[in-house]
């Protein structure tokens, strides 16, 4: 990251990272996002949740402007609720995704996240609280032609490690697998979408290079993103993946680690 400047981009992830384990903007983190962006930074959420599960968290965040939703698949404008570019799975590819996911785990449930709403089969039994709304109970999620944003895979017999260790090779370069913290869930884009990439194409649209983006995570599926930047913080409560992997670490979430780097890149000579 440049030394003279404060980063031009906050690229921070939401659940475990920037909010606390009661899912809150604490009063710290929101001063801290507030004098960044005083600085001249814009902060960007980049995030496996979807446009309806930010905005909430952007009010108390005091955040506008872009978002990058469900792990890259998705730009999304939080001042005006658009989507303003999506990157869906062609059904045929997500149909081969699903064919190797029930030979490598049998009775695997799934899922579709669309973009707007959540397709839900029988054997996919998990539901988000503050999401209960946008479930739709389907027999298939492949019937009709409803975009597929992200595929998710439910194995409640199973860790996410796990799961990511028994499909991916079966998978290949069919699409994007990764995961965000849940247990027994994977998260499947179209090939090529991630939330690096996708962040990297917003950087160049407002020529931005990536040693002027500070970024935080804790998962797997922010690892990208914390190797992409110029200043990449996994969090103390991080994956081992990630904190093994990623250049610098910070505070956890409960003791606001991402306000701790912003303070201290602020109070910077």
């Amino acid at each position: 990251m440049s030394t003279t400047t404060f980063p031009r981009i906050v690229a921070t992830d939401l659940d475990g990272t920037l909010l606390n384990s009661a899912g809150d903007v604490s009063t710290r983190t929101r001063q801290a996002l507030q004098a960044a962006r005083a600085a001249g930074a814009e902060i960007v959420f980049v995030t496996a949740r979807a446009p309806r599960g930010i905005r909430e968290i952007a009010r108390q965040a005091g955040v506008t402007g872009t978002a990058i939703c469900s792990n890259g698949a998705v730009v999304y404008d939080v001042a005006t609720d658009e989507i303003t570019h999506s990157s869906p799975i062609e059904p045929q590819a997500a149909r081969k995704v699903a064919e190797a996911l029930a030979l490598a785990l049998p009775g695997i449930g799934l899922g579709v996240e669309t973009g707007r709403n959540v397709l839900a089969e029988a054997a996919y039994t998990r539901r988000v609280e503050y999401d209960l709304a946008s479930y739709i109970e389907v027999e298939s999620v492949f019937d009709g032609d409803r975009p597929i944003i992200k595929l998710l895979a439910l194995s409640p017999a199973h860790t996410a490690d796990e799961m990511y260790a028994a499909v991916a090779p079966a998978i290949g370069d069919l699409a994007e697998v990764t995961y965000s913290g849940v247990e027994g869930i994977l998260e499947i884009s179209a090939p090529g979408v991630t939330k690096a990439l996708t962040l990297d194409r917003l950087c160049a649209e407002r020529g931005v290079g990536a040693g002027d983006v500070v970024a935080f995570g804790d998962m797997p599926n922010d690892l990208a993103v914390l190797l992409y930047a110029g200043a990449g913080y996994a969090m103390a409560n991080a994956h081992p993946m990630v904190l093994s992997a990623a250049g610098h670490r910070t505070l956890s979430n409960d003791e606001d680690g991402v306000a701790v780097v912003l303070e201290n890149l602020l109070a910077a000579p």
